[in-house]
Formats: C-alpha cells, structure tokens, sequence
C-alpha cells in the first residue's frame, strides 16, 4: 500500500515549536521510525507552508499510485474551502490528522472546512495520530503488514 502524509504550515517546525502542545520529536525523527515499522508498504511524505503546494500535491497523490492520504491541514484546516475542494475532486481516501486536540483549543480550531471531505478525523492523540491513520488504511484496504 502507498500511503502519503502530506502537512501543512508550520508543521516543518515540530520538535522545536510549542513544544508543550506539539511534542520534542521531529517529523522526520518520527517518520523515518514508521517507515521501519511498515516496510511492506511506502510511505512518502510532503510538508508545505503554502495552500497552492498542498492542492498540487493532493492532486498528484490521485495519479501517481498513492492509495490513501494522511492530511494534517494545520491551520488551513480552519480556512481553506480551496483544500477542501482538492479533497472532494480527488477520488482517493484522506483521513484528516491534527497533533493537539483541536477541539480543546481556541474556538475558531473548532470549525474544519475540510472535515466533510475527509473519510474521518484524527485528532489529539499526538504524531501516534498518524501510526493508527496508517493502521487504519492497511486493515480497510485488507493488506497486513
């Protein structure tokens, strides 16, 4: 299975950034581990603080052989009908990622635009939100590893 994660703004900063909320890991520290973990399947893995970039890549994700996508939007969660619309015209499944308990934060983080374009939601439970995204792909998708 080819699974991509794909984060946006600010999301390059984990490990260093509010730390209290995000955690002491790097994204790469903790992709590289996954990727040992689950090495019957790809994953790749795109970061972007720009909106264009994210579109771009979803609809790249739809042609190049990728079978599902996590997507942390970050902030643009909470702005972007654009991502949302990416999301919608892809024919791919997206499982939306947040880190921090969204729900729990300020209240405009409470409002997901791209929610309703995505299979279901992961949120607060860490970069362990991603790990049982990708469990969750392999076990819908009848593929062990």
């Amino acid at each position: 299975m080819n699974i991509a994660i794909i984060n946006g703004p600010n999301l390059n900063l984990l490990g260093t950034r509010e730390t209290g909320i995000y955690g002491t890991m790097s994204f790469e520290t903790f992709l590289s581990g996954i990727q040992r973990q689950y090495t019957d399947h790809q994953i790749s893995y795109f970061q972007s603080n720009i909106e264009g970039e994210l579109i771009d890549r979803l609809q790249q994700c739809s042609q190049d052989g990728t079978d599902a996508v996590l997507l942390n939007a970050g902030a643009y969660t909470h702005t972007s009908i654009a991502l949302a619309d990416a999301i919608a015209a892809i024919p791919l499944p997206v499982l939306e990622i947040h880190i921090s308990n969204v729900l729990a934060r300020e209240d405009f983080r409470k409002t997901s635009f791209i929610a309703a374009k995505c299979i279901g939601s992961i949120s607060g439970l860490g970069l362990k939100g991603y790990e049982l995204g990708i469990q969750y792909f392999i076990q819908t998708h009848g593929v062990n590893g």
